[in-house]
């Protein structure tokens, strides 16, 4: 989290700066489908003809668990860092209360739950690589901790979880996995985690939709896992670059054995199949 004022300073101007081109070419977009006499449609719903046939997964909750991406501060609340560029996405699917009726339910079902936190530490800001995402979180200072030994300073900061999820992933339940650190599970105990309680199928909630939820999504179809994606828990940024949750979407579609709203996996774990 910032260390001085100067710094506080850079990160909300940078913020706002990018969240006023978004603003921007948010308006230009909306004038010119004004000028088109475009109709208005939901750019999120499923094709009315579609070319592929849907995933048949059927959750069995003897072999599944539930796994949250990210659901910190820094992504979920108006007050994280993040807030400038993904709080519309998040507010439009109401992926906080939807995520906490995913971790209820789950909890009532008795299925494996577990967390894939993101963290960076001081030696996370030093890396010579970096890609666009990268140097973003990095400029802003999302989801920093002092150091994986100490949580001085974690309590209510960026990095810390969601209040209204604390009571299901702080019940001594919950595996809380070690961090990954750019988008996929693939640097994390997460694969390991799931296999030891001897998971199989996933439903896969959080956040960014199309950075974070897809990587995972493709490591674990990779791994021989079957996943259904919560669509309506899940967000992601929307810039000028384009419109995150819709990209993911998308892909979704190609790829996930499954592609539920909440109400429908809510429905399932309550018939515990």
């Amino acid at each position: 989290m910032p260390n001085d004022e100067s710094d506080t300073l850079r990160r909300r101007s940078f913020m706002t700066k990018l969240a006023g081109v978004t603003a921007a070419t948010a308006a230009s977009a909306v004038g010119m489908r004004h000028a088109q006499a475009a109709p208005t449609s939901d750019p999120y719903a499923d094709p009315a003809n579609p070319a592929l046939t849907k995933g048949n997964m059927k959750l069995d909750v003897s072999r599944a668990a539930l796994v949250v991406i990210d659901p910190q501060v820094d992504f979920m609340s108006s007050k994280g860092l993040a807030w400038p560029v993904v709080g519309e996405s998040v507010t439009e699917h109401k992926v906080v209360p939807n995520l906490v009726r995913l971790f209820e339910e789950s909890k009532k079902a008795g299925i494996t739950v577990a967390i894939s936190p993101h963290y960076y530490y001081h030696w996370d800001h030093t890396w010579k690589i970096q890609a666009p995402l990268e140097i973003f979180q990095h400029k802003i200072g999302i989801f920093d901790r002092k150091g994986p030994l100490s949580l001085d300073g974690f309590q209510r900061s960026g990095a810390d979880f969601m209040p209204e999820f604390k009571k299901y992933i702080e019940d001594g339940q919950t595996i809380i996995c070690s961090p990954h650190k750019l988008y996929g599970p693939q640097a994390n105990d997460l694969p390991l985690q799931l296999r030891k309680q001897r998971v199989d199928q996933i439903i896969l909630a959080g956040m960014l939709a199309n950075m974070c939820v897809e990587s995972h999504l493709r490591e674990f179809l990779e791994l021989g896992f079957e996943v259904a994606i919560v669509r309506d828990a899940v967000a992601a940024p929307k810039i000028p670059e384009g419109d995150g949750y819709l990209s993911a979407l998308i892909n979704f579609r190609y790829m996930a054995n499954g592609l539920w709203t909440t109400d429908e996996t809510v429905d399932m774990l309550r018939q515990k199949v």
